[in-house]
């Protein structure tokens, strides 16, 4: 390509399209890199399993909130100075989330680091569409689309390695090299765009959403720790999250020009595949959540282990997204997902009968058979969702698309997180209403030395079993909500529409 049709040089072009796919793979990578170093955080935290899980659900739904605004910022502050702020401030915010000393303190950087991430990857896209025109912008989106899909494969792997032979604040710190030079080559070689001041927002449509969710999503994770309705923190938020999404539906429906258009959910195909993707969302990030603490605590596997059990699950996704691909077009799209839904229902299944001696090759072949899974409906359900809308409300679509998949992710780890620790204090009741002296079986034999109740020892080895195996039940329960909600939204795939015959 030469310099005349883009308006770059050879070179600008080169370092534009390697910052570009950096800027999308650390915005990938912090979605999952941080899962494994989770109980080492937690460790150095003092933290129970819910606040620990603040760690991914604040990045994801902040991630998610500010990927709406992006179109209004570029054209009101121009597409360069946003992608270099962006990129800046997620870096900065990687520096601030490796120095953390509480958890609050973590939290809010992550925050922060979501915030800023939530622009990256419609900017990478963008950009490259520029830098790209015609034949060639199909390659360039191809090499973009690994970039997307490597983050998540790599992430548990680098992480596992990072928090073992460093530290786990070295996952956050593996970002700054990669930002500095992203930031760097956009702020050198990427042109600014033409400033629309006279542009404008629905504020208020964008700050009840975010009001809401973010309402609902600290009454989810803070719930469990203050048990629920009976704290005043808990009502004040269930209100707060009423009065947000309450604001946004009125200001939806009688705004001139809403921040989103009500003409979205009346179409069949998207509001379906809103449903869909939230409980794709879910499964994806709640199964990555519980597993590894399951694999780290309960199987005694080491980080680096984990991470490389974890990481080829993406390999299924990669490879089902690229299967899926080449034949949508021929294929009615109904017959993809629902064959991802049936395999993502077995995986779970298989999650369900796990017991922390599960072989290194069920956990691998599991987690690529449900990663494919995802990619299987992910994938088609892409492209199906914009099969009946028209082309004026597709970009539109894609950012409420992409929000809902985040919202799914962020409350499928917190619900589950929250389920976990409650489901363990009551195993671990039951469990300890049958262990007393008087019973048989810790009166003789190995079991009578070892777990004697009536020594300090023994009473304490005693309550960590009665511990170990409260957390294995409540861990397979948590997988048995998630086949059961996979089970019950199964069925909404038959309201979608092919989108061969959409088009017609």
């Amino acid at each position: 390509m030469n310099s005349v049709q883009t308006g770059y040089s050879r070179t600008a072009l080169i370092i534009l399209t390697i910052c570009t796919m950096l800027a999308t793979l650390v915005q990938a990578l912090d979605s999952t890199i941080a899962n494994v170093a989770l109980p080492y955080m937690q460790g150095t935290m003092a933290a129970s399993q819910d606040e620990i899980n603040w760690v991914l659900t604040s990045y994801i739904i902040s991630c998610a909130i500010m990927t709406a605004p992006t179109s209004f910022l570029v054209s009101r502050f121009g597409r360069t100075r946003v992608f270099v702020l962006s990129i800046g401030g997620f870096t900065i915010a990687s520096v601030l989330c490796g120095m953390a000393q509480s958890v609050g303190q973590i939290v809010l950087f992550r925050l922060i680091q979501g915030a800023c991430g939530g622009a990256l990857v419609p900017l990478s896209q963008t950009v490259l569409m520029e830098l790209y025109p015609g034949e060639k912008r199909g390659r360039a989106l191809a090499m973009w689309g690994i970039g997307v899909q490597v983050g998540p494969v790599a992430g548990p792997i680098i992480g596992g390695w990072l928090t073992q032979e460093l530290s786990w604040r070295w996952v956050f710190y593996v970002n700054v090299p990669l930002g500095i030079f992203a930031t760097l080559g956009m702020l050198i070689f990427l042109k600014e765009t033409p400033v629309v001041r006279a542009m404008r927002f629905d504020w208020l449509g964008f700050l009840a959403l975010s009001l809401g969710v973010g309402a609902l999503q600290l009454l989810l994770d803070r719930g469990e720790i203050v048990d629920w309705f009976s704290a005043p923190e808990i009502v004040t938020e269930a209100c707060l999250a009423g009065i947000g999404f309450y604001l946004f539906a009125v200001q939806t429906a009688l705004a001139p020009k809403p921040f989103l258009s009500p003409k979205l959910f009346a179409d069949v195909n998207f509001a379906t595949g809103t449903i869909l993707v939230f409980l794709v969302g879910l499964v994806q990030y709640a199964t990555l959540a519980l597993l590894s603490p399951y694999l780290q605590n309960l199987s005694g596997d080491p980080v680096i282990t984990t991470g490389l059990l974890l990481g080829p699950r993406g390999l299924g996704t990669m490879a089902a997204m690229l299967f899926a691909g080449r034949f949508v077009n021929r294929v009615d799209v109904r017959w993809f997902i629902g064959t991802g839904s049936v395999i993502g229902v077995w995986a779970l299944y298989q999650f369900t009968r796990w017991t922390p001696d599960v072989s290194e090759t069920t956990v691998v072949v599991t987690g690529i058979i449900q990663g494919f899974s995802v990619g299987l409906v992910f994938m088609p359900l892409s492209t199906v969702i914009y099969a009946t809308l028209p082309l004026e409300l597709r970009v539109e679509a894609a950012g409420v698309f992409s929000l809902i998949r985040n919202m799914g992710s962020a409350i499928g780890i917190s619900v589950t997180g929250a389920l976990l620790t409650a489901n363990t204090q009551v195993n671990h009741a039951i469990i300890s209403a049958v262990i007393t002296p008087f019973n048989h079986a810790l009166q003789s034999g190995a079991a009578g030395q070892f777990w004697n109740p009536l020594h300090a020892t023994g009473a304490a080895a005693l309550d960590a079993t009665i511990t170990r195996q409260a957390q294995i039940i409540a861990y397979g329960n948590d997988f048995k909500l998630m086949l059961i909600l996979s089970i019950l939204v199964a069925p909404t795939i038959l309201l979608l529409r092919p989108a061969r015959q959409a088009a017609a």
